[in-house]
């Protein structure tokens, strides 16, 4: 029996539950392997899977999230937000649903302790992907210069 490729695996994700686009699980698995490396974890052996349950290499949803916000920051700047809702991702929770699609379909692995609520609400998007790009203070307008008349 050949295992499916991860494109494979992303594929009947996305026939069977279209919330989100298949990029999303590309930028899910790629900043997946950002966090690992942040953590100072060595970088997984990649099976054709992709599956994993050693835990040498398991990360949180917690510490995921974290290593998404930071990907996502480095990778699209402000448009982040842009780029998230293109893909039908709009809070930490959908990032849930995409971990737990790809476990389902054995593309990862996952703990005992490990549940799509661990993704609930971790962080706001307005306040981790908008705000730190607006200006810091509203521009004061200037009033417009007076002009004073020399006929008298």
């Amino acid at each position: 029996m050949q295992q499916r490729s991860f494109e494979e695996g992303v594929e009947q994700i996305v026939a069977r539950d279209s919330r989100y686009d298949a990029d999303a699980y590309d930028f899910l698995r790629e900043a997946l392997d950002f966090t690992q490396k942040s953590l100072g974890r060595a970088e997984k052996v990649r099976q054709r899977s992709g599956t994993s349950t050693d835990p040498d290499h398991h990360v949180s949803g917690q510490q995921l999230l974290n290593g998404i916000r930071d990907f996502a920051i480095q990778r699209f700047g402000p448009m982040t937000l842009t780029v998230f809702e293109s893909w039908g991702i709009k809070g930490t929770e959908d990032f849930g649903e995409i971990v737990f699609n790809m476990v389902g379909e054995l593309l990862l692995g996952k703990t005992d302790n490990d549940r799509p609520e661990d993704f609930k609400a971790v962080y706001d998007f307005d306040v981790v992907f908008r705000q730190p790009y607006l200006p810091k203070t509203k521009p004061t307008p200037t009033p417009p210069a007076e002009t004073t008349s020399t006929d008298g």
